[in-house]
């Protein structure tokens, strides 16, 4: 059956990998109508785990993160400026610069933002930093080119952890701050949280769990320290907020569209639901900023801030624009990230966080190099590989087919002895950096209350 392309408008709202990613697939899939695509900031789309690795260390500029173009992208883009409402009635994008984009169907692929430091004041303190842009490295790059004495870093997540990692290969001292048991215990749960904090502190990280920072200092408009929940302080010329990441999800306020903190809510096919549970038609959803169902974990409203689900989500949302309901098809892939830390590769498949019991299956903690599965209710949800990433696609074939928990036995450098142990997955109020991945069976965050209209009394009835 041959498809009829679609011809109308289309607007992506998010010029970064799922956005432009999504323009792409768009375009290979034969659409040829009007397009175009909003991004707040003003550089083209780039590359984002460099920032926190290559660039940190110095061997990237910050400048040369551009993403591939897989083709030429025929499209109008708007640079610079960003989205500030949408009008759902005229079917518009509002830009905060006044300027009105009509539209047939709308991509949501707005992403996230790092999370600020709470207290304003302190924020806006010299040496007070984030990183989630390439002018966010490009700015912590050139300040541990300057040499601090010290750089304090808040929040012990994937991201705070590489950036540690970098001070450490620099030579620089560092401070770790983590409100959590661990580091990295939001995303593989207590026992590889365990090990990290071994590999940190084994690097020379000062890494201070279970406390917080309570203030940031200053003299003269310049960071000078910091004070932790248990009293103690340290002086630092840098401190980083690794905080976890904010859904860009604010000006899609009044919209109708089921879009909160946590997201926009949309089904398996990235369609958009509105407020009160239906799915839209016009509107779909893309890459950090999108909650979605997944069927290998219980259907629940899954959020992910992964390179790969941008892309693959993205491909999944533009070819559903442009096709009719038989031709549509799921975003099913199953979860996967990697992160580079103090010389070890970590890589990820599954969802390790859905989750009550892990085992390492293969090598072992003493020697850095392993393979720790993940399960739930008897079945296997998640593998994570210390230097071991060959294993990761047998792991994912286990995940999508349900294969029991533990794993058989097998792979010749198993160890003898091999136990489940609970996972000890934290409730992330527990943790001061946002969880990589996010699962909640919640409705959207909006609160409604149903008020049912009784029809007016006939001529009959008011006899």
């Amino acid at each position: 059956m041959t498809r009829e392309p679609w011809h109308g408008r289309i607007v992506i709202v998010g010029a970064s990998l799922a956005g432009l990613r999504a323009a792409e697939t768009l375009r290979d899939e034969g659409f040829t109508g009007p397009l175009t695509l909003v991004g707040e900031e003003p550089h083209p789309p780039y590359d984002r785990p460099p920032l926190s690795k290559q660039v940190l260390l110095g061997r990237t500029r910050a400048t040369d993160v551009g993403l591939p173009r897989r083709r030429e992208v025929d499209a109008r883009w708007k640079l610079g400026v960003r989205a500030g409402a949408i009008d759902p009635i005229e079917k518009k994008v509002i830009l905060a610069d006044g300027e009105l984009i009509p539209f047939d169907r709308l991509l949501i692929a707005t992403g996230t933002r790092a999370r600020p430091w709470p207290d304003p004041e302190q924020a806006r303190l010299d040496g007070v930093l984030a990183l989630r842009t390439s002018d966010d490295a490009a700015q912590l790059a050139e300040r541990l080119d300057a040499g601090p004495r010290r750089v304090l870093v808040i929040g012990a997540g994937f991201t705070g952890s590489e950036i540690a990692s970098a001070c450490r290969e620099r030579g620089l001292e560092v401070t770790v701050a983590e409100r959590g048991p661990s580091p990295l215990v939001g995303a593989l749960g207590g026992a590889l949280g365990a090990f990290a904090a071994k590999l940190q502190r084994a690097h020379g990280v000062d890494l201070r769990c279970g406390v917080t920072v309570t203030a940031l200092k200053g003299r003269d408009g310049r960071l000078i320290g910091a004070e932790f929940s248990d009293g103690s302080r340290i002086e630092a010329d840098i401190a980083v907020v690794a905080l976890g990441a904010v859904r860009n999800t604010e000006w899609l306020a009044g919209s109708g569209l089921a879009a909160g903190p946590r997201g926009v809510a949309c089904d398996a096919g990235c369609r958009a639901f509105n407020m009160y549970g239906i799915v839209t038609d016009d509107v779909f959803v893309a890459g950090d900023v999108a909650r979605f169902p997944h069927p290998l974990f219980e259907y629940q409203l899954m959020a992910l801030e992964h390179w790969g689900n941008a892309v693959a989500q993205a491909e999944v949302a533009a070819h559903n624009m442009v096709s009719t309901g038989p031709h549509r098809r799921p975003h099913l892939a199953v979860p996967a990230f990697w992160s580079s830390q103090f010389g070890l590769n970590i890589k990820s498949v599954g969802v390790p966080t859905f989750s009550d019991h892990v085992v390492i299956a293969q090598g072992s903690m003493r020697e850095r190099r392993l393979v720790a599965v993940y399960g739930y209710r008897g079945r296997i949800t998640a593998a994570v590989t210390v230097n071991r990433a060959k294993w990761l696609e047998h792991y994912e074939y286990l995940i999508e087919t349900a294969a029991p928990f533990p794993p058989e036995r097998g792979a010749a450098d198993r160890p003898e002895s091999v136990a489940p142990v609970p996972s000890d997955v934290p409730d992330p109020q527990l943790l001061s950096h946002g969880p990589t991945v996010a699962l909640t069976g919640h409705l959207p965050d909006r609160r409604l209350t149903l008020v049912r209209h009784e029809p007016p009394p006939t001529a009959a009835h008011r006899r």
